[in-house]
């Protein structure tokens, strides 16, 4: 190992690494070293269906996820209709066990004409609550209903909260104030994190994630990319980038939000806000450790435990192997989601899935998705 590879030397219990060699186009041998993971979770993922299956659909929304290397998502509810009630979670289960090819769990959502009951807290994986504008008509402005659900959602299940800016206080004030567990979803800002930091240190029961490409971008590539940058929250400078990495240490989990708009919908006269991201997140994470920014054993946190830990599930019964040590470019043209493309494009990264095993079987392997819609589940409660 060179000296930009000390931290994946690191492996946790449930990693290890293999060196290997393989047969590749040409008529040659390569020595390549493979890092075999757990199973994987995406805590964040708008798989769109149902209502924005031109975007994304479950079958190719898990099957991106796969060749990502992740084995079980959490989908959000901002669906068209959004899913606020039972019926709607019920039918939306009735899709993914159709056609998720790997595990799953589902939000239900709040607005303020359609509170949900508690009654159907146990079918969720969570309750998502929006503070702020973004894609799709779930909003709550009114206190008192933030205040009310926070008083009598049950325990066991999660509340998430998208909120940004001045307004990420009011969900831990509520913590606090209720004692009940809140989780902040991609906190994006040096001011949003030392927010969180301080929360912690005082015993809030807060938890919060990070996303990828609040990790890897800033608005400069926003400006770069135009429509195709255009997200919630936005990108920030690079002071946020490098303050999100220096607190790592108070992250509870790194997911994706994945969140996919066709080509066609972002050159448009109002793009709406979103970028794909569920599969190229390992790879982005894995050439993090390459570099020395996190240990392996933080990463196997942060995509394993951390979101079994928030969320109450248990991973699946997986293994992902990972070859590292290449220089492999980020296409569009080579990734699995429907919508077509990545903000990431040409970026070269030091990884790259080469197989996911779930439940035995092989669901992914070089490149080719293997899973068959309907083979995934819904994942268990710890």
């Amino acid at each position: 190992m060179g000296d930009s590879q000390p931290a994946m030397a690191r492996l946790g219990a449930q990693s290890q690494q293999v060196l290997g060699l393989f047969f590749v186009p040409g008529g040659r041998w390569a020595a390549v070293t493979l890092l075999v993971l757990p199973g994987l979770i995406d805590a964040h993922v708008h798989l769109r269906e149902p209502g924005g299956e031109h975007k994304e659909d479950v079958a190719s929304g898990t099957a991106a996820a796969l060749a990502g290397g992740i084995t079980g998502v959490l989908d959000m509810p901002n669906n068209v209709p959004p899913i606020t009630g039972g019926r709607q979670l019920a039918r939306k289960r009735a899709l993914f066990e159709e056609r998720a090819r790997c595990d799953y769990g589902l939000f239900l959502g709040a607005g303020e004409q359609t509170l949900p009951s508690t009654q159907d807290a146990a079918e969720a994986v969570g309750l998502k609550l929006y503070l702020t504008p973004t894609y799709g008509p779930l909003r709550l402005e009114s206190l008192g209903a933030l205040l009310a659900i926070f008083r009598s959602w049950p325990a066991a299940t999660p509340i998430a909260v998208h909120a940004e800016g001045t307004s990420m206080a009011i969900p831990i004030l509520l913590a606090q104030l209720t004692g009940r567990r809140v989780h902040l979803c991609h906190v994006a800002r040096a001011d949003e994190i030392a927010l969180v930091r301080v929360a912690k240190e005082r015993g809030a029961p807060v938890t919060c994630e990070v996303t990828p490409h609040h990790l890897f971008l800033t608005r400069e590539d926003a400006r770069a990319l135009g429509a195709l940058g255009q997200m919630k929250p936005p990108l920030g400078g690079m002071e946020d980038v490098e303050a999100l990495w220096r607190n790592l240490d108070v992250v509870d989990l790194v997911a994706s939000d994945h969140a996919p708009h066709t080509l066609a919908e972002k050159q448009g006269a109002d793009p709406p806000p979103g970028v794909p991201g569920v599969e190229t997140m390992l790879p982005l994470m894995v050439t993090a450790v390459y570099e020395g920014r996190l240990s392996l054993e933080r990463l196997v946190e942060l995509l394993h435990e951390g979101p079994q830990r928030v969320y109450g599930v248990r991973a699946p019964e997986a293994t992902v192997e990972v070859e590292t040590g290449g220089r492999f470019e980020i296409r569009a043209a080579a990734l699995h989601t429907r919508c077509g493309w990545t903000p990431y494009e040409g970026r070269r990264v030091s990884a790259r899935v080469r197989r996911v095993v779930l439940r035995g079987r092989t669901v992914f392997e070089d490149g080719h998705v293997l899973g068959e819609p309907g083979s995934g589940r819904r994942l268990l409660p710890v």
